[in-house]
């Protein structure tokens, strides 16, 4: 069996052939433009988009119609303006799903599940082993860290971080400000919650900007969450308060 990787006649490839691993395989309609480099073992399915500066780790499968690379767009209309500061790479044994998309900036460490449709915007950071759930949204500068999973359908807000091991339901929103646009863009007051490692929150929760939830605090479906959240503490309703035991 050879080593070589598998082109289909039909992939558009601009990059430098000698960038493909072994083994890869690059299914029709596949474009590839200058400057992408992709591992051994790499399988891009059909329709799959990987922009310049774009590097994928060994093992990972992309599904079809993804778009990797992607260069945020719409400034003018935006009161923050789009930094981007370098390229971005998909960890090893990582799976991003149909439709997909994630932004230049990003980096995704290994054997990460990316679901379908999932938005990733520029300057993420993702630890290894983490899921991304169906039509998740991560806004610009989101960082999770090693085993965090967030569930389908939940958006979290700019400039926030999530600690490691925790887990986010479905349909979960944080914000990032509190003036909803009224003020223009400050990136020192502009600020996601901060959630802590294996923390819970439940399904449908709405966490304000600014908010810390402590380390293995739980946070019940349906809550508003209004006030920070101390260390294994369990908050409930609307706003959220203290579960009385």
């Amino acid at each position: 069996m050879t080593n070589l990787p598998r082109i289909h006649p039909q992939a558009i490839v601009e990059t430098d052939r000698t960038s493909i691993g072994e083994r890869s395989v690059v299914d029709a309609c596949a474009i590839l433009r200058k400057g992408v480099v992709l591992g051994k073992n790499v399988v891009l399915h059909p329709l799959v988009v990987i922009k310049a500066n774009v590097e994928i780790g060994d093992g990972v499968e992309i599904f079809p119609c993804a778009y990797v690379g992607k260069l945020p767009k719409g400034a003018v209309a935006l009161a923050r303006v789009p930094e981007i500061k370098g390229g971005t790479y998909v960890g090893a044994n990582s799976s991003v799903g149909p439709h997909a998309v994630i932004y230049q900036d990003v980096l995704i460490g290994e054997n990460c599940l990316i679901g379908d449709a999932a938005s990733i915007r520029e300057a993420c950071r993702i630890g290894k082993a983490v899921v991304v759930g169906r039509h998740v949204t991560l806004n610009y500068a989101v960082v999770l860290h090693d085993k965090v999973k967030i569930m389908d359908h939940s958006w979290l807000g700019g400039n926030q971080t999530i600690g490691e091991g925790a887990f986010i339901s479905g349909l979960v929103g944080m914000t990032n400000d509190n003036a909803m646009g009224r003020d223009g863009y400050d990136g020192l007051q502009i600020q996601g919650p901060s959630i802590g490692a294996n923390a819970r929150i439940g399904a449908g929760a709405q966490i304000l900007p600014n908010i810390n939830i402590g380390s293995g605090a739980v946070v019940a479906a349906g809550a508003v969450v209004t006030h920070d959240v101390d260390i294994a503490q369990t908050v409930v309703g609307i706003p959220a308060k203290p579960k009385e035991t």
